[in-house]
């Protein structure tokens, strides 16, 4: 290429060569990721290079804290971080199942199938899947006698550790994601779980962790000693600025000749900061929350007006308190005539504002906000590793039981849906004469992947467990008996080893997980056997010398 004037500096790797290495990286991250699949599930011990331990096994967090250097392999990465914003759970099955659906695509393409006829098989498997899913396997939660939503958030706590104190952790989470219902513009109800503050802090047994309903909780404390503790009614002022005695700006001089005129400037810096005060206190402000400090001498006019002060508030949880209590956020006093004031309608309301100590921490809590829903979790653990991992399986709960009562619907969990739909959609195969048949096979065969993983990771005989299932997918799909319809429901019980009906026993995940797993793991599949060359461009060699 050099004597026509092309030079590529750096490496190609082309074809077979560039499947094969991006298939081998895929399925090195699904590997790691396996084990951590499920009830039995195990956990994983990751250290970071400066010693900083994580032990989890959800999976977006697994791969976030592995250093990913080959380019295939981050795609997955990203795909597990999409899952877990977009749903919150199930962020291991998509990275398996992309990596299942890869893996068996590179075979194709070795059998002389075309990629291109692989994609749109794929796609039609895709867009089949999830329409027997929506026709077939769903149920309106409204359907079912039972407490779905407790259901639905024992399920995804099932795989954690806390899985074991299921029966505290799914109250408190229904109870969470109930509270902070509220109707958008378009009168849609939405369920927002960043309105859900979680707090950990130490001590005692995971079972103590609470639940503080309409209220929101922060781990500060007030900044004298001798402000009030309990604030009730409270009227509360959020402030982005210092309440510190003032200063001119940067480089003010003020030339003095006279040292008499020096104590009269010193006592008129502290008259604006003594004004400032007086002018919010005056709207009948009882609490205020700062950004930035509160220095010795504005803290005694506060102390003196009963006011309880609070200082170097995270940004984050004055945008949150500003939402719960109707308060704006003041950035400046300043008028628009040049003077300063505070205005009334910035003032927001809370039933009571109180400070109380939790384990070796105090915390600031705002019971019974007025403007809309909160809710705080107060989770207690044993040690940090501890409540780090509570604090991630909490949040996954959080968003399936969210995303259930948003969508209301269901599917079985326990490999229920996988299974039924590799049987399906090797029948849906046979009814295409051309290539893509061989491509729609391949998407049913990677599907059993997730049963299989499942009951593997229950030290359980995989091969046995499925054949029961299939069995009783396939009489349910076939079966004109209308006792054999409910087959369709069943899916692995990995605690007995044996297969059960998922939905009477209360194991049940929302049908949006499902179905944007499924969406999301054909789509990382296809972007990375799209790749058909890679290209390192070599860095340019540092010129001698220096300049």
């Amino acid at each position: 290429m050099s004597e026509l004037g092309l030079s590529l500096q750096g490496e190609r790797e082309t074809g077979a060569d560039v499947r094969s290495a991006n298939v081998t990286a895929v399925m090195a991250l699904a590997n790691i990721l396996k084990t951590s699949l499920g009830p039995q599930g195990l956990d994983k011990m990751l250290v970071d290079d400066i010693g900083d331990v994580t032990i989890t096994n959800d999976g977006a967090t697994i791969l976030k804290q592995l250093e990913v250097e080959h380019p295939a392999a981050k795609v997955l990465v990203e795909l597990a971080n999409l899952q877990d914003s977009e749903v919150g759970d199930g962020t291991t099955s998509v990275v398996i199942i992309a990596a299942e659906l890869l893996k068996r695509a590179n075979e194709l393409v070795k059998n002389n199938i075309h990629p291109t006829t692989i994609i749109a098989g794929y796609r039609i498997a895709m867009r089949e899947s999830i329409k027997y899913i929506q026709e077939n396997l769903s149920i309106k939660v409204d359907a079912l006698e039972q407490d779905v939503l407790l259901q639905v958030a024992k399920t995804s706590l099932s795989s954690k550790f806390i899985g074991s104190e299921g029966g505290v952790f799914c109250k408190i989470i229904v109870d969470a994601v109930k509270a902070v219902k509220m109707t958008n513009a378009s009168g849609k109800t939405k369920y927002p779980v960043n309105q859900i503050n979680i707090l950990k802090s130490h001590g005692q047994s995971s079972h103590e962790s609470v639940l503080i309903p309409n209220g929101y909780a922060m781990k500060i404390m007030r900044a004298s000693q001798e402000m009030p503790t309990v604030v009730a009614p409270a009227k509360i002022a959020l402030l982005d600025f210092d309440l510190k005695k003032h200063k001119m700006s940067m480089n003010v001089n003020i030339v003095i000749d006279d040292p008499e005129e020096l104590e009269r400037v010193r006592q008129k810096e502290m008259d604006i900061t003594k004004e400032k005060i007086k002018k919010i206190v005056n709207t009948g402000v009882n609490v205020i929350f700062t950004t930035k400090g509160i220095d010795d001498f504005a803290m005694k006019y506060l102390v003196e007006a009963g006011v309880m002060g609070v200082r170097r508030v995270d940004k984050k949880d004055m945008r949150r308190i500003a939402k719960c209590t109707g308060a704006c956020m003041t950035l400046t006093m300043a008028t628009m005539e040049g003077d300063e004031d505070f205005y009334a309608s910035s003032v927001g309301t809370a039933d009571e504002v109180v400070e109380q100590r939790v384990g070796d921490n105090d915390f600031i809590f705002i019971k019974g906000c007025s403007a809309s829903k909160a809710a705080t979790i107060l989770l207690r653990g044993a040690n940090e590793m501890m409540l780090e991992e509570a604090d991630r399986s909490v949040h996954d709960a959080l968003c399936a039981v969210s995303r259930t009562m948003e969508s209301n619907a269901v599917v079985p969990g326990g490999g229920a849906v996988e299974t039924a739909l590799s049987l399906h959609l090797e029948d849906h195969a046979r009814t295409f004469d051309s290539y893509e048949q061989w491509a729609i096979a391949e998407f049913s065969e990677a599907l059993v992947t997730i049963p299989k993983t499942l009951a593997i990771n229950a030290a359980l005989d995989a091969i046995d467990l499925l054949a029961m299932l299939r069995v009783r997918h396939h009489a349910s799909q076939q079966g004109t008996d209308p006792k054999k319809k409910d087959y369709k429901w069943y899916g692995l019980d990995l605690t007995n080893g044996t297969v059960r009906n998922s939905v009477t026993n209360g194991v049940l995940e929302p049908m949006v997980s499902k179905l944007k797993s499924l969406k999301f793991a054909t789509e990382a599949a296809i972007t990375i056997l799209r790749i058909d060359d890679l290209v390192r461009i070599a860095p340019d060699p540092e010129q001698e010398g220096g300049m």
